[in-house]
């Protein structure tokens, strides 16, 4: 008997998350370069064809812990309310983010979170991998602002802030401080970081 079609849905997705979670356990035990794919497979009982079918690279492994993020500004932009300003829409979002210690602000204590984001960022591939989810959100964010180089110039803009602000978090945490004693810092930088974008200028 065929299985319906959400059972089977449900049942790929199942595996999918099995072979991250036993191949982000295996990086975070012992690195990302040292790790094989072979032993991925192994820890989560599969063959490297399967994981393969999955998973198209091994850094692929690790970032699609991003994966529901992917667009997002493009999407705050095109569900933002009338009258309300691309920009106020992005920085409003961020903020509702750092409130709810979001690990994609780089605000979130959590040791797993804290060493993940270790672990991207000191992984020159996983970095530049990040780099291109990147290009790729502000190629959407551009096409959401209208397109052409304003669009284009703004998105650049509004993703560096992103960039930087979730940096500035999660390097603060790395040193050894708490998510609750970041957030008045982390809310002050965004606050000032979006005004400017407003604004069109740059910090002194």
């Amino acid at each position: 008997m065929t299985e319906p079609a959400g059972l089977r849905a449900r049942k790929k997705e199942r595996t999918r998350e099995a072979i991250a979670d036993a191949a982000i356990a295996l990086f975070l035990a012992r690195g990302f370069d040292p790790v094989a794919v072979s032993d991925i497979a192994a820890a989560a009982e599969v063959s490297k064809p399967t994981l393969f079918r999955y998973f198209a690279t091994k850094e692929d492994l690790v970032l699609h812990r991003f994966a529901d993020h992917h667009g997002e500004a493009a999407r705050v932009v095109r569900d933002s309310p009338p009258g309300i300003a691309p920009v106020t829409a992005l920085h409003r979002h961020f903020r509702a983010g750092l409130d709810r210690h979001e690990p994609v602000t780089g605000l979130n204590d959590h040791p797993e979170v804290v060493a993940f984001h270790r672990l991207v960022f000191g992984t020159p591939s996983l970095a530049g991998r990040l780099t291109r989810y990147q290009l790729d959100d502000e190629e959407a964010l551009a096409s959401a602002l209208g397109g052409g180089i304003g669009g284009r110039l703004r998105a650049a803009q509004v993703i560096a802030v992103q960039r930087v602000l979730a940096r500035a978090n999660w390097q603060k945490i790395a040193g050894g401080r708490t998510a609750a004693s970041v957030h008045p810092e982390a809310v002050a930088d965004a606050d000032l970081a979006f005004s400017q974008l407003r604004d069109g200028t740059t910090a002194p």
